[in-house]
């Protein structure tokens, strides 16, 4: 059966035996990871090179109609573990227990993102990540401070992964070849655990600071800090200086301020 790519489904299937092969071969087994799961796997173009690797105990996750049957007919070996269900919907713990997993794939443009803050649902459970982006969304994940490239995701995603780009893709060697160029990153996590900090006041800073990347940080968190006596070295630099350590030592900073009393906890949501 021939399958076709669906555009309300961000379909690219990647044709390219070669660059099949690449990808495959970049899942590293971080911290002893042999259980996978593939996002998304069309028509088996990487699949077929990732259950040539016998350590690994491979799980695809599908959710077009046409393509389980497509993978059913052609990976009996898969036989129980091919997924007919919405990656974004699901509990991953009813498919993949309480086991470690990895999680591989080329996945949709249209819900890249998605995934990833997904799995950083499940961080403590996924040591490893790899997998294909839009070139830009690649870049901007793995980039540095420093960069105007550097923003809300790359702190959120470094705080608990390191990340690696690994090679870019060019459009022709996908059916229908996309507009853009792709990258492959692998995200393998890191030894920070669990942040020394309030998890959820880090990601409001972040995410203030870089809503108002050309101000300096004073400016974009004054809702924070309005009223207060509060002074530090990292007010007066912009959002893309600051590391993710940077961010964790300032979210320690405001989170003081708050049990002082001077900031109201109606602030900090």
């Amino acid at each position: 059966m021939k399958v076709r790519a669906k555009k309300h489904l961000g379909q690219h299937f990647l044709i390219d035996k070669n660059i099949c092969q690449k990808i495959a071969d970049q899942y590293r087994n971080h911290q002893g990871c042999n259980k996978v799961l593939e996002i998304g796997p069309g028509t088996g173009a990487l699949t077929e090179y990732l259950v040539k690797r016998e350590e690994l105990d491979l799980y695809v996750i599908e959710i077009d109609r046409d393509s389980i049957a497509y993978l059913n007919e052609h990976y009996p070996m898969l036989e129980n573990k091919i997924i007919e269900q919405d990656f974004l919907k699901m509990d991953l713990k009813k498919i993949m227990g309480e086991e470690p997993f990895g999680v591989v794939g080329n996945f949709p443009y249209n819900i890249s993102t998605q995934i990833l803050f997904k799995c950083l649902d499940y961080r403590n459970q996924i040591p490893e990540i790899m997998g294909m982006f839009q070139k830009e969304v690649a870049e901007r994940i793995a980039e540095k401070p420093g960069s105007k490239k550097y923003g809300i995701m790359s702190v959120i995603f470094q705080a608990f992964y390191d990340i690696e780009y690994c090679f870019t893709v060019d459009e022709h060697v996908f059916n229908p070849p996309p507009k853009v160029k792709s990258g492959v990153i692998r995200c393998t996590r890191n030894e920070r655990g669990a942040l020394p900090c309030d998890e959820k006041l880090f990601i409001q800073l972040v995410k203030m600071s870089f809503n108002q990347r050309r101000k300096t940080i004073r400016n974009s968190i004054k809702q924070l800090i309005s009223g207060t006596e509060f002074d530090h070295t990292f007010l007066t630099l912009r959002p893309e200086r600051l590391s993710v350590d940077d961010f964790i030592e300032l979210t320690l900073a405001v989170a003081a301020l708050n049990k002082s009393g001077q900031i109201t906890e109606k602030i900090i949501e």
